[in-house]
């Protein structure tokens, strides 16, 4: 790695990152939660992750309206309005004084005097450096593994990243990147990010048992242009019938799924329909915000 660039990570890693938490604006570091917070004791919370480009938040108004219903569905009420809540992460994203980064919002049931009633939910927006960016991995493509499962309340990203974690050793063994839930012969998502196959060219991708991700619904846009697109039940026995498939999320942006379990996908490359619209998707990234 060049000298420079060793630097400016270095320089990068070493500032202090902000959150907001409860009212106040403080060093990552100094926030802390009590151990009869709901989500330590019950697993009862929810997140929402995004970031900015050419320092502004990407799709806020979708990301604020998603992370709102999901609070809805958990009967969490949330302290700010989105005016307000935008008005922090100006604050947070000054305090970064870097070009672009990522916020997680975290909610949760809050300090519970019987372990299971909600009085006041905790709420933190955490600033962090964004992942580092891997756009060969996008040009080589990943291997996932089905997995059968289906998210409880899969609407809303709830802080129950269970099934990923107990696995994530299996999945190294494999070297596979992610796992593809099904149930009852139906494809659902991954665990952190939505999927899409392509037959010919036709678009398809699944509409029920899924997180309505904002990527997923940016690609959409996108792909209405160029392809069929079909938004409906994805069966299980389709997936040997693709062409291409691929997975969307903030980090992944449009990654390529070369192989799922044993079976390869297409030609076991990078298709050109999905390697379309990363290139769309990059080229609106790239001017978001100008």
């Amino acid at each position: 790695m060049p000298k420079i660039l060793s630097l400016q990570l270095l320089i990068l890693a070493s500032k202090t990152m902000h959150c907001y938490f409860n009212g106040a604006i403080i060093p990552v570091e100094q926030a802390s939660v009590n151990i009869n917070d709901l989500a330590l004791l019950r697993g009862y919370g929810l997140f929402d992750y995004f970031r900015t480009y050419n320092g502004v938040p990407f799709q806020w108004d979708w990301y604020w309206a998603r992370f709102t219903r999901s609070a809805e569905v958990l009967r969490l009420p949330v302290a700010m309005t989105q005016a307000q809540t935008a008005e922090v992460l100006a604050e947070l994203y000054r305090l970064a004084d870097q070009p672009d980064i990522a916020y997680r919002f975290v909610l949760t049931g809050g300090y519970s005097p019987d372990s299971v009633s909600v009085v006041e939910p905790n709420w933190l927006i955490i600033t962090e450096n964004l992942p580092k960016d891997n756009p060969e991995g996008r040009y080589r493509g990943i291997k996932v593994l089905p997995f059968e499962f289906v998210r409880d309340l899969p609407e809303l990203k709830s802080t129950n990243y269970l099934h990923m974690i107990r696995l994530a050793a299996e999945m190294k063994s494999q070297e596979a990147a992610d796992l593809l839930y099904h149930k009852d012969g139906e494809v659902s998502e991954l665990t952190r990010s939505n999927f899409f196959i392509f037959k010919g060219d036709t678009l398809i991708t699944p509409h029920q048992n899924i997180l309505h991700g904002i990527t997923r619904r940016v690609v959409l846009e996108l792909a209405e242009k160029e392809f069929k697109v079909e938004v409906r039940s994805l069966l299980v026995e389709e997936l040997e019938e693709a062409d291409e498939a691929f997975t969307t999320s903030t980090t992944k942006w449009v990654m390529p799924v070369v192989q799922i379990g044993r079976q390869i996908v297409g030609d076991g490359k990078p298709g050109k329909r999905t390697l379309k619209l990363l290139e769309q998707f990059e080229e609106l990234v790239t001017g978001y915000g100008k």
